[in-house]
This record gives C-alpha cells, sequence and structure tokens, in this order.
C-alpha cells in the first residue's frame, strides 16, 4: 500500500508542475485479488460494499485507502467474472475452467485464456515444489491441453504444434540451465521427436551432459 500512496504523491507533484488539479476520484485504485476473503479479516480492514455498482465479492475500504479487496470466492458465477474466478482456489477455480471450456469455440477469450492456463500448467509442472492443489490444477488442465493438440492436429497446424512444443522445451531448458547456447539450441530439433509427456522428465531431470550425450 506504500507504493500506493507513492503513485499518489508522483500524479500529484506531476499535475502541480502541470498546473492541473487532480481530484480524489481520479486517483488510481489499488485491487487486492484473494482467492478467500475470512468476514473477521474483512470487518477488520472495515469494509463496505457497493451492491449498486458492483457484484458482491468486492469490498472497499475507506475511501482515502483507494483500496479494494475482491473475495473470488463470493463473486457470482456470470461471465462477467469468469476472468477473475479462474484465478480462485478449489472448486471456484475448477467450476471457472469447467464453464470456460463451455463457451463457444469462437469466443476469443476462450482461446486466449486456454492459453494463459496452459502455460501456467507448465510453469506449474516445471517447479518441483507443488502442493497437493497445484498438482490437481494439473491434472485438471491436462485434457485441455490435449484437446488443444488434438484440435490443431485435426486442423492441419501441425507446425503450430509444432511451434509450442518447441517453446515449451525452450522454457524447459531455461529453467534448468538459465539461458539457451548453441549446444543446447542443437538438441531442441531431436527432442521434438518425442511427445510432452516423453522429454519433460528427461529435461527436468538429466544433467547437461547427459542430455548433450543422448540428443547431440
Amino acid at each position: 500500500m506504500n507504493k500506493l500512496f507513492d503513485i499518489f504523491a508522483e500524479i500529484k507533484r506531476q499535475a502541480k508542475v502541470d498546473n492541473n488539479r487532480v481530484a480524489e476520484s481520479e486517483l488510481p485504485r489499488l485491487w487486492i485479488l484473494s482467492p478467500t476473503a475470512s468476514e473477521s479479516i474483512l470487518e477488520g480492514f472495515r469494509t463496505s460494499e457497493d451492491l449498486e455498482n458492483w457484484e458482491v465479492g468486492v469490498h472497499f475500504l475507506g475511501n482515502y485507502l483507494r483500496t479494494a479487496i475482491v473475495a473470488i470466492h463470493q463473486l457470482p458465477r456470470i461471465e462477467e467474472t469468469l476472468w477473475l474466478r479462474i484465478l480462485g482456489k478449489g472448486r471456484v477455480q475448477q467450476q471457472a475452467i469447467d464453464e470456460l471450456e463451455a463457451l463457444s469455440p469462437e469466443n476469443p477469450l476462450r482461446a486466449k485464456a486456454i492459453d494463459l492456463l496452459l502455460s501456467l500448467k507448465t510453469t506449474l509442472e516445471v517447479n518441483q515444489n507443488i502442493d497437493q492443489e497445484d498438482r490437481n490444477l494439473i491434472m485438471r488442465l491436462s485434457p485441455i491441453y490435449e484437446q488443444k493438440l488434438a484440435e490443431a492436429k485435426q486442423e492441419g497446424l501441425q507446425e503450430g504444434i509444432q511451434t509450442e512444443r518447441r517453446k515449451l522445451i525452450e522454457n524447459l531448458l531455461r529453467f534448468r540451465f538459465g539461458s539457451l547456447d548453441t549446444q543446447l539450441t542443437g538438441i531442441i530439433e531431436p527432442i521434438l521427436a518425442f511427445s510432452p509427456d516423453e522429454f519433460t522428465p528427461l529435461l527436468l531431470q538429466l544433467s547437461r551432459e547427459e542430455l548433450l550425450d543422448r540428443f547431440m
């Protein structure tokens, strides 16, 4: 919140330089997205809701603080809140993913959100210190990943599949070794002959020397 006040001060300093006046209502607001928020926490911050203008689950702190807490688990199950509920936890997140899959394939937001979720899946997979909830999310997203690959193949977008796999391999190599040098770049093409289920464990477990010996 200190950062928010620093931003306020900078805006007001600039307004003074420009000989302008900034109303309090024009200052930016800090949005705190929380998967859950207990009543005791909300009461502790003395939050209030503005149900005439905002949905249930959006809790505002005092006017001068310009801050709101979005309790994701309280948000209504409507399309307008879908993108926030995807950031939730447990059942709330699972329901949001189900709703996302049910959207029309022509919906541009559906494709973009699924891409972001699959990117999250990749990030979680390379992180060896994940909890059971993250493992459940990976399992939930795996069919979506496989379906996306199947759809791409059916549409004749084999090049797109290879590009996606190449990016995954590059990300895994960067995660393990920090950067891609000439030798590591040289083994990407041979690795592409394997499926993600086959090459992911290899890239996470084998040393640099073992990878070079196997794929060079």
